[in-house]
């Protein structure tokens, strides 16, 4: 039976990405985005935020690292990604976006490159 685990977001980043290197020298890059849903409701404008955290790995975590910023707005196109952990006696569950695939949506600047990024497909490691 055919199964599929695919995400598309797009949004803003809510803090600068964090980069850091897995023991066998590969790059990981972490950041949360931030998706807001705004409407009207009686005349009242309201909005909410949902906050994903997104993880990218080899080159697209180096063009992620090197580009993006607090703010940056970008489409996000990945995998979601379930891990769990004990903590206090308890398992508790972390969900994630593993990206596959990222564009830069912002105005460019006459410094910054105009860039889609896909990555290829990679063996990960659980970071």
């Amino acid at each position: 039976m055919p199964a599929l685990n695919r995400v598309q977001l797009i949004g803003y980043l809510g803090k600068d990405p964090e980069s850091r290197f897995t023991p066998t020298g590969k790059q990981v890059t972490h950041f949360n985005l931030g998706i807001t849903q705004r409407w009207k409701t009686n005349g009242e404008s309201k909005e909410y935020t949902d906050w994903v955290y997104i993880e990218t790995w080899g080159r697209l975590s180096e063009i992620t690292s090197q580009y993006l910023h607090k703010g940056s707005l970008v489409y996000v196109e990945g995998r979601l990604k379930v891990e769990h952990f004990e903590d206090k006696g308890e398992t508790r569950y972390t969900t994630k976006v593993v990206a596959l695939q990222l564009q830069m949506l912002d105005r460019k600047s006459s410094e910054e490159p105009i860039l889609n990024v896909e990555d290829e497909s990679v063996d990960y490691e659980t970071a």
